[in-house]
């Protein structure tokens, strides 16, 4: 097991429907450690009505406690399928701002690279997805907010296979692994 402090944060993040994660999944594979799923798409499948700004805090906080929850079993990098900036995106478009402690986590957390996911993948129906017709504008959304961050980030595109083989290679060098 890794120090903690050593462990290299990666952030598979992106407009819905373009394959966070799938990409997550295959990434923890490759690379034989743990990733961290999506808090809200559990907590959205329990809600009986639309999404409130508590319940937008709920998933923030409970991103950031699955994410120290599984920090401790990942083995030199710790994929996470999303982040808690989703809150803030959502957030934003939804109620017109973000919640004050969402925005004051911002700065405080740090990932080491993020895998921007292109929507250059088809749509996939699910019941806890909103906005098909939006993905170019929270592509634009997520350029934004990651530049604002002056994040590290790579945009990943591509069928799924060309994606798996993108993401990694983009790690690889970024991280200088091989």
């Amino acid at each position: 097991m890794e120090n903690n402090t050593s462990i290299k944060k990666i952030a598979v993040v992106g407009p819905e429907s373009t394959g966070k994660s799938t990409i997550s999944e295959q990434l923890a594979d490759h690379y034989q450690t743990v990733w961290v799923p999506e808090y809200s798409r559990e907590y959205c499948s329990k809600l009986t009505g639309p999404c409130s700004w508590e319940d937008e805090i709920n998933m923030f906080r409970g991103q950031l406690a699955l994410e120290e929850e599984l920090l401790p079993s990942a083995n030199k990098l710790l994929i996470c399928d999303t982040t808690f900036i989703t809150v803030k995106i959502w957030s934003d478009y939804v109620f017109g701002k973000a919640p004050e402690e969402v925005l004051s986590e911002l700065p405080k957390r740090h990932y080491d690279l993020y895998l921007l996911m292109d929507i250059d993948l088809p749509w996939e129906d699910d019941p806890l997805r909103n906005f098909p017709d939006l993905r170019e504008y929270f592509m634009g959304v997520w350029k934004e907010e990651l530049e604002g961050l002056n994040a590290n980030y790579a945009i990943i595109n591509g069928t799924q296979e060309a994606r798996k083989n993108h993401a990694i290679d983009t790690i690889n060098e970024f991280f200088n692994l091989f």
